[in-house]
């Protein structure tokens, strides 16, 4: 698969149900294809199966029923280390809280992925951190600790710490919730600009149309199903998502 016309991330049937006294229908039969290269959004209310979609999409869970493809490979397939093998080589994680770790540097927290795999890379691991740390514009604060950062640099070294092992699909989740719109708009901007360059697919969960505006195409999903999509057409227009979302 190498056209990046074809599709990379592709969900048939996808479900989870979560059983606790009520059975819970987090996700109900989703069928999702993003195409290579691909930057997609999906919003929708709190409990809309955003972040359960996300993480099956990330193989951190496993669905009920139905499947995810990524990159060609049927996740449900994969078990123990060859799991964690293809999530550490084909996915990138972005999360809303940065979850860097405090006492490490920024180009320590980059490194720190792959760390436990340092011998196993066919290249430099600080080298590629400081390199991914100045694509985000962050080479002068190499060595600053993240209480010594703003919020939206931060979330700028969780970006490259996402990067740094190469992946092909980069899951993003309400990346600007903790910063304020000048930050926010930075951020989605820069997340924008790398993964146009470096060629990656990119799915991001949200509630906020500003930041879906961002994004090649738009799904709404609510109670665990797809309601509906938006293609921007690379307008990126907050009005085509405010209208389908009936926002003033």
């Amino acid at each position: 698969m190498s056209e990046l016309t074809e599709a990379m991330i592709v969900t048939e049937g996808l479900t989870k149900v979560y059983s606790d006294g009520a059975e819970v229908r987090a996700l109900d039969g989703v069928d999702l294809s993003v195409e290579r290269g691909e930057f997609v959004a999906v919003m929708g209310p709190s409990g809309s199966g955003k972040s359960t979609l996300l993480n099956l999409l990330g193989t951190l869970d496993a669905p009920t029923a139905g499947r995810v493809v990524v990159d060609g490979v049927d996740v449900s397939t994969l078990r123990g280390d060859a799991l964690a093998d293809f999530r550490r080589a084909e996915i990138g994680f972005i999360f809303q809280l940065f979850n860097l770790v405090p006492i490490l540097s920024a180009l320590e927290n980059v490194m720190l992925p792959l760390i436990p795999y340092r011998r196993q890379c066919k290249f430099d691991l600080e080298a590629r951190a400081r390199e991914l740390l100045d694509a985000v514009g962050l080479a002068e604060r190499a060595h600053h600790l993240p209480a010594q950062l703003s919020g939206g640099e931060q979330q700028r070294v969780a970006i490259a710490r996402a990067l740094v092992n190469g992946p092909e699909v980069m899951l993003v989740d309400e990346p600007t919730g903790n910063l304020d719109t000048r930050a926010g708009d930075e951020v989605m901007e820069l997340l924008r600009q790398v993964c146009d360059e470096r060629k990656h697919t990119v799915v991001l969960v949200t509630h906020s149309p500003r930041v879906a505006a961002f994004a090649d195409q738009v799904y709404f999903l609510k109670d665990g199903v797809i309601v509906d999509q938006s293609c921007l057409g690379g307008e990126r227009s907050l009005e085509a998502i405010w209208a389908r979302l009936g926002i003033g």
